[in-house]
């Protein structure tokens, strides 16, 4: 007896072992009171169809989540398709469970793993310049493509995919402590971050000080011109404006001493004048 060679028809549906038959159920649940028995019953259908979110999630597996966080994902989806599920319309509850459990993982990639917020138009060129950098990638052996052709490939604009390849790095990040480059002649990232810049607090200072100064008596702003800015001692200051050294002294000493006061009993004075 010759085996049967006649080809199967392309269009026969694939079938899996994750399909119970929860019609019955369905349509006690549509007929129940909100109640714990609405509820359990809802809580065994939901166990029942586990088996096809599982599944449902591993299509998006190798893409940066944990095989646990995308089950848990797909879990949630299912939950809401059987709640929301309506057997009155006669639908078979996999046509409305399968999108519904593959928007929630989608969602759950556009919303909750981008380390970098990136808004939803980007998002969508990102998938697109990446679908399109695959495709025309896959017909020249593995050939990066250019801006240009993923634009004619794409329909979008250079702008639009310059924009798109902007976002594929900000999807993950890397540690601090990563080396870029090659690991034996590269250095990590901490020693490219910044560091306070010291000079910040003189310039606060002088810029606290400058309506001060301007409001001293001319001769007491001299007196510390000449020792500040001009570095010249006090014996010069004294020789200079014919006073002994220890009396510049206490000019200087009583003149600093006034200026910290205001400063640090004042602070307003400084951003009115400023």
């Amino acid at each position: 007896m010759q085996p049967d060679r006649t080809p199967k028809s392309r269009t026969s549906k694939r079938t899996y072992d994750d399909s119970p038959d929860t019609a019955e159920s369905f349509r006690r649940i549509a007929a129940l009171p909100d109640g714990p028995e609405r509820a359990a019953l809802r809580q065994e259908v939901v166990c029942a169809w586990m088996p096809m979110a599982v599944r449902l999630a591993r299509r998006f597996r190798y893409r940066g989540e944990s095989a646990e966080d995308l089950t848990q994902v797909a879990q949630l989806g299912l939950v809401k398709a059987v709640s929301r599920f309506d057997p009155s319309l006669g639908n078979a509850f996999p046509s409305f469970a399968i999108p519904t459990i593959l928007g929630e993982v989608k969602r759950h990639f556009r919303d909750d793993l981008w380390v970098v917020h990136v808004p939803r138009r980007v998002q969508e060129l990102r998938g697109q310049v990446r679908s399109a950098d695959h495709e025309l990638s896959a017909t020249r052996g593995g050939t990066i493509s250019a801006v240009p052709e993923i634009a004619t490939h794409t329909g979008l604009t250079e702008a639009e995919v310059r924009l798109g390849q902007g976002a594929l790095e900000a999807y993950t990040a890397w540690s601090l402590d990563a080396v870029p480059g090659h690991p034996t002649d590269g250095h990590p990232l901490t020693d490219t971050l910044g560091d306070v810049e010291p000079d910040f607090d003189l310039i606060v200072d002088r810029e606290a000080l400058r309506p001060l100064l301007r409001a001293l008596p001319e001769r007491e702003r001299e007196i510390l011109y000449m020792r500040f800015f001009c570095e010249m001692t006090q014996a010069g200051i004294g020789a200079r404006l014919g006073v002994s050294q220890m009396h510049v002294s206490r000019l200087i000493t009583r003149t600093c001493a006034r200026l910290h006061a205001q400063v640090m009993a004042e602070p307003r004075a400084f951003r009115k004048a400023s």
